[in-house]
């Protein structure tokens, strides 16, 4: 992280820079599970610290009674504006489009260690997300990810606590009607990651149809970048296994590690040391099969991810 200093000076705001780097993760965490996007979550990020050092004349702790709950607001009503620039980038978007993707470097990557981040959600989930209106999945985020009390998320919005009570009923009911609450062990994840990719990389179809639930739908996002691609979800056993086995293009000298994505157990794509793509499942609520599959493969989405290593 770059120093910060007084806008139009080069004094550091030693106290406020402080209280905002204290709070800069959990901010980081709410905006994120809200875009989908890292680069966005920084911006947004930048423009709440212009809002900090600039309120009170450059004196941002006067009169503030709790600067996490000031920067939280900050942030939040940042994110929501910032929501129509992504909405209309969307919409002239090639292919499938997933959130960008956190992902764990492999000093952090056991079941036991540190997770990057780890106060986001699953891909999956930021994919359900993605479908309710900007105000329900800021009310889902800090109520249901990050256990803020409806009366706390009205002042943070700027509603009433009944509207932020029906906010929160509409969106929980659209999420849970669209995933069941469920989170598969890490070591089943991991176990069905591996399976998974050892019958990718060796074309066995019949281990394929094993470990994919019939109505498993696999999308790949490369934004139009990565050849070939399917410009589409793609849905049901037979069609994905096809398009597993009989995929072409990829990196010349493919490698593949395990990785922590989002908090879950995932793996990673490169082509030499670089990423090339990430790879997420979602498995059924008993863990047996994959109902999902996530490709991230747009190179713009991969520029966060670690290097790996020889």
């Amino acid at each position: 992280m770059t120093e910060i200093s007084v806008p139009g000076t080069t004094a550091p705001l030693d106290e406020a820079t402080g209280v905002f780097v204290d709070h800069r993760e959990l901010l980081f965490g709410v905006v994120y599970n809200m875009l989908g996007s890292i680069a966005d979550t920084e911006d947004v990020l930048q423009e709440t610290w212009l809002s900090w050092t600039a309120r009170g004349g450059g004196a941002p702790l006067a009169g503030v009674d709790s600067p996490r709950a000031y920067l939280v607001r900050v942030a939040v009503n940042h994110a929501l504006r910032r929501r129509a620039a992504v909405s209309r980038r969307r919409e002239t978007y090639v292919g499938p489009w997933l959130p960008e993707p956190l992902v764990a470097d492999e000093a952090a990557d056991t079941a036991d260690g540190p997770v990057l981040r780890s106060e986001s959600v699953s891909l999956a989930m930021l994919v359900v997300l993605e479908s309710l209106t900007p105000l329900e999945r800021a009310v889902f985020v800090l109520g249901e990810v990050f256990g803020y009390p409806h009366a706390e998320i009205a002042e943070v919005i700027d509603r009433s606590p009944a509207a932020v009570r029906q906010l929160a009923h509409r969106a929980r009911e659209h999420v849970h009607a669209r995933r069941p609450r469920y989170e598969a062990h890490p070591r089943v994840r991991r176990e069905a990651t591996e399976r998974f990719v050892r019958a990718a990389l060796g074309g066995d179809i019949a281990e394929l149809m094993e470990v994919l639930a019939p109505d498993v739908t696999a999308w790949t996002d490369a934004g139009g970048k990565r050849r070939p691609t399917a410009l589409r979800p793609v849905h049901g056993r037979d069609k994905v296994a096809r398009l597993i086995t009989q995929g072409r293009g990829g990196p010349g000298d493919p490698v593949w590690r395990y990785r922590r994505v989002n908090g879950d157990d995932a793996a990673v794509l490169f082509d030499g040391d670089a990423p090339y793509a990430v790879l997420v499942l979602d498995l059924t609520p008993d863990g047996d099969r994959v109902r999902g599959i996530y490709v991230v493969a747009n190179p713009d989405k991969l520029a966060h991810v670690p290097q790996g290593t020889a």
